[in-house]
């Protein structure tokens, strides 16, 4: 009996001994997992304006968005000029305690590099740049968004405006003339321009453009007065990349059609707002703190699109034209489905000839000079996931007319 006992008591140890064994390394999983998700994240904004830029307030809206969603601390540096202020507010952001620093402006590049070189620790990301793939370093990231699409749909609702108008007499078909300010003469903007005009002439055949430039992304004076010169010029609705109310309130006041950029300002523009373009950067900052959280790679470049919920649209405003949402809808469908590009060759010349071959210029020089061919199954397949995030379509096509220049 005492054999026996004491055989069923080993037994039951054993038995025990691999319960428990069986048990524990699902427990150290658990508190692995929970201890690689468990990173905190402090994330820093750098802002080259303020609220009152159109622009940077985008910006803004997207981080607290993000931020409060995922319960992330988070601390905005607003009026950032793109020079070495750049670099001390990354500085002082690392110093914060901040582990993702993000700038929104195209000049802040070369001073995030510089700090994200002195922190390898903290990651890096930067809106609108151009040197991520080229510097190779493992903290550093652009990101953009195909918003050519964004533009092409916002063109769509400006050639369906200049229809209505044409169908009421107001204007006839060969005065079916656009006018656009943009800020600089830069690929971004000319990329905007062109896909907004090409959206357009979609539906208005007819359309022609004229374009000026500020020499600036924010001047609502200058702004203004581009958009009255381009009204004056015999321009019957007016498009802008530039960060002011300046246009839209010009527009206003001269009763001419507006499409704006970067949300709506049918606040300050009721009687003359269509629509406006935008890119949401609420997923991209999600994506940055999500992959500091669980250790994960973070992309050299970053192109968010109308299937990621970057590229937007705003409501319509009261002037939309009839049937607008229908188009755009349509548009949007072979744009998503990839039946449609905005940049198909066979839809635009340059000086007289359809395009067989471009080299653009992706890997940014001194020189500018081309080194990647862009066309690609017909197509100038702009931000390409091959090449970078940033715009790179600078042609100037025909039908649409540069006033001015600004580099």
């Amino acid at each position: 009996m005492k054999k026996l006992t004491a055989l069923l008591l080993s037994l039951l140890m054993v038995v025990s001994l691999v319960a428990c064994g069986d048990k524990a390394p699902a427990a150290s999983t658990e508190a692995n997992a929970e201890a690689s998700s468990d990173v905190k994240v402090k994330m820093g904004f750098i802002c080259l304006h303020d609220e009152n830029s159109t622009y940077d307030l985008n910006f803004i809206n997207a981080a607290k968005e993000a931020c409060e969603k995922l319960g992330v601390e988070y601390v905005i540096k607003k009026n950032i000029p793109e020079g070495q202020e750049c670099y001390e507010a990354a500085s002082e952001l690392v110093d914060d305690g901040c582990n993702i620093v993000f700038a929104d402006s195209f000049g802040h590049e070369d001073y995030m590099i510089q700090a994200a070189k002195d922190n390898a620790n903290v990651q890096f990301a930067h809106a609108t740049g151009t040197k991520a793939h080229t510097e190779g370093l493992k903290n550093y990231h652009n990101a953009f968004a195909s918003i050519y699409e964004g533009r092409y749909l916002a063109g769509i609702a400006a050639g369906m405006k200049l229809n209505e108008m044409i169908e009421a007499g107001t204007i006839t078909a060969d005065q079916a003339k656009m006018g656009y300010i943009g800020a600089f003469t830069y690929a971004e903007v000319v990329s905007g321009y062109t896909s907004f005009f090409l959206g357009a002439r979609s539906v208005c055949p007819s359309v022609t453009m004229d374009v000026t430039f500020t020499g600036s992304w924010y001047d609502e004076t200058a702004e203004k007065e581009g958009a009255n010169k381009l009204i004056e010029g015999g321009c019957v609705l007016i498009s802008q990349h530039a960060d002011s109310m300046g246009a839209p309130t010009a527009c206003e006041t001269a009763g001419v059609p507006n499409v704006s950029y970067n949300g709506s300002t049918a606040s300050v523009a009721p009687n003359t707002f269509i629509v406006s373009s935008k890119i949401n950067w609420a997923p991209y900052f999600e994506l940055l703190i999500n992959s500091v959280k669980e250790g994960k790679e973070i992309p050299a470049d970053w192109t968010g699109t109308i299937a990621t919920g970057s590229v937007q649209l705003t409501d319509l405003g009261t002037v939309a034209a009839a049937g607008t949402a229908e188009a755009i809808e349509a548009a949007k469908a072979k744009l998503n489905d990839g039946s449609l590009h905005v940049f198909d060759v066979s839809t635009f010349t340059v000086e007289g000839a359809n395009l067989t071959s471009y080299m653009a210029d992706v890997d940014t020089d001194a020189a500018y000079e081309g080194d990647h061919e862009v066309i690609v199954d017909g197509y100038f397949d702009e931000s390409g996931a091959a090449f970078r995030s940033a715009p790179y379509f600078s042609l100037n096509i025909d039908g649409i007319n540069l006033l001015d220049t600004a580099f």
